[in-house]
């Protein structure tokens, strides 16, 4: 056994006098040490547990999938994946996760800006609530919905909180249940964003305060945001239970209840949904469409949840992203062809449901196709595809590999979308 000892130190020691020749686990483990992370903190900021962060630094678990990776990459503050698989080719990490947005600094500030104290009195919580109405439609109504929320953002958190902090009784309950629409709101700004752990933080958040204000509403809207995370980061199991438990919790309303404890309720079944098709369980993914797209049908064709956009269209927007997370392209185009984009009422959704449909274009090689959905999608709402990572990596093919004809085409996108020095 000492002999073995002996033996891996020295290979160690070869690797480490050769740095290229790393395993990507060494190679995590040598930019967490650079960045002065210890492992449970870079492991909480990818979703992770330190025992998983060790297991992959020490080569007992595979080198994470390139979602993960770039997570990682994102959470160490690199800007070429390359430093951590070490195969010589720059990959940026902007390529994939979106740049950072100008007034990110400004609403990072808010949300980590912690006063005790303040001698102003707090502000009115049904003006707050007047004023957070005004931000989600403009979050929907706006093609740089992010430039407009980035504006509007951190006085809105700054004075929520204030007001939260300073009343008390039943105002303070009004104050929370806004509080936490606040953070369900500033969840899609810092989405997609080189700052994994504010997304953490905002859904978090979100739904911590609606449990303080004990409101069952309030609760499934800050679950909904934070089933996103955990998909995002592979909890599926979580995010499955988490979901459930939500719309458990508004079930003894539903009979009463105004119609978005509905809404939310099918936007949750549509998350459980995509969850399942991101792990390639057909049948249970288009069991609990069924169950969303039900809800949505009941709630009428006027309807939309105006946090998740959850409505009989965007429904049929699901069924085009699941057909392309189960990787069966045809099922997403017929499901796409049912709808007429322009019936999603929110540019940002809409333009998102454009980069799916080039997605399954893409999955289908049908490259002059997913230009121009891309190209659409762009028009609609730029400071969405400008932030979708399947966006950035489709555009970045089609520079490399443009169809004939459109070199020139491929290439204005590219300039529109900033990827023209990447």
């Amino acid at each position: 056994m000492g002999t073995a000892r002996g033996m891996t130190s020295a290979k160690g020691a070869a690797m480490d006098s050769h740095p290229e020749n790393l395993p990507v686990g060494r190679r995590i483990e040598r930019e967490r040490k650079r960045a002065g992370m210890s492992r449970p903190v870079l492991a909480g900021l990818v979703g992770r547990s330190a025992e998983w962060l060790k297991a992959v630094e020490t080569g007992r678990l595979q080198v994470p999938r390139l979602e993960m990776l770039l997570k990682i990459a994102q959470a160490l503050g690199l800007e070429d994946l390359a430093t951590l698989t070490g195969n010589g080719f720059a990959v940026p990490v902007q390529v994939f996760a979106g740049p950072r947005h100008a007034a990110l600094s400004q609403v990072q500030a808010a949300l980590t800006e912690y006063r005790v104290a303040s001698a102003a009195p707090p502000p009115k919580v049904d003006h707050l609530a007047i004023r957070l109405r005004q931000a989600w439609h403009v979050r929907h109504s706006t093609p740089d919905h992010r430039t407009q929320l980035g504006a509007l953002l951190p006085g809105l958190i700054r004075d929520a909180q204030h007001a939260t902090r300073l009343n008390s009784g039943d105002d303070r309950r009004q104050a929370r249940r806004v509080l936490a629409g606040v953070y369900r709101l500033a969840d899609f700004y810092v989405a997609y964003q080189p700052a994994p752990e504010l997304v953490w933080m905002v859904a978090d958040r979100a739904l911590t305060e609606a449990q303080e204000a004990d409101d069952p509403y309030a609760v499934a809207g800050g679950a909904w945001a934070m089933v996103g995370a955990l998909r995002d980061t592979g909890r599926w199991e979580e995010a499955i239970t988490l979901a459930g438990d939500a719309i458990r919790g508004l079930e003894p309303y539903l009979d009463r209840a105004p119609d978005d404890w509905s809404g939310i309720s099918g936007a949750l079944e549509a998350e459980i949904a995509y969850v399942y098709a991101r792990r390639g369980r057909h049948g249970d993914a288009w069991t609990h469409w069924e169950r969303a797209d039900a809800i949505a049908r009941r709630l009428g064709d006027e309807y939309r949840h105006i946090q998740t956009s959850f409505s009989t269209a965007v429904m049929s927007a699901h069924a085009t992203t699941l057909g392309v997370e189960l990787r069966r392209a045809g099922e997403a185009l017929r499901a796409a062809d049912t709808l007429e984009p322009n019936t999603i009422p929110s540019l940002a959704r809409r333009s998102r449901h454009l980069i799916e449909v080039a997605r399954a274009h893409h999955q289908r090689g049908e490259l002059p196709a997913v230009w121009a959905l891309l190209n659409q999608s762009e028009r609609t709402a730029p400071e969405t595809i400008r932030y979708n990572g399947f966006a950035r990596e489709m555009l970045l093919g089609l520079r490399k590999r443009p169809p004939a004809g459109m070199r020139n085409d491929v290439r204005d996108l590219c300039e529109r979308v900033g990827l023209a020095t990447v």
